[in-house]
């Protein structure tokens, strides 16, 4: 076991940890944040994507460990008021929404994408959520929502 202290959603948290413990089952079973998806655990589906210092990282792949002080970004954080943030309401208005497991993630992927990039092209869309598989809506959907929030 070792203590460590991870900030995420702007929050510290001192916790004591399994050295081989993925960022995503701490996530998930020490800090009670769901909304970060466990999928194929193996870094192909991009459900557990997170944003760690402004990038979007598989938060399965990546050890707790390592994530000492850096910035973690969760779902949960993209509306610490409880107000949907603007990729959110647009996921909705634009049917990006079916099952909901691939949400998380390629929201995650699409706002790190927004913040970096305002005003990308639908092609750089694509490339951004390329590693966030959705099985339900179809891509057109969700880079629609995406397009829509993106500056003109």
């Amino acid at each position: 076991m070792e203590r460590i202290t991870l900030n995420v959603n702007g929050q510290s948290h001192q916790l004591n940890i399994k050295v081989n413990e993925t960022l995503l089952d701490v996530l998930r079973e020490q800090l009670g944040l769901f909304g970060t998806k466990k999928g194929c655990d193996s870094g192909a589906c991009g459900a557990c994507t997170v944003i760690i210092d402004g990038e979007p990282a598989l938060s399965c792949m990546i050890l707790a460990v390592r994530c000492q002080g850096r910035e973690i970004l969760t779902i949960e954080g993209l509306a610490p008021e409880g107000e949907l943030h603007p990729l959110q309401e647009s996921a909705i208005e634009h049917g990006a929404v079916q099952c909901g497991f691939c949400t998380p993630g390629w929201l995650m992927s699409a706002k790190a994408l927004l913040d970096e990039n305002p005003a990308p092209s639908r092609r750089e869309v694509q490339a951004a959520i390329a590693g966030n598989l959705c099985r339900c809506t179809g891509y057109k959907q969700i880079e629609d929502a995406i397009l829509a929030v993106a500056k003109k």
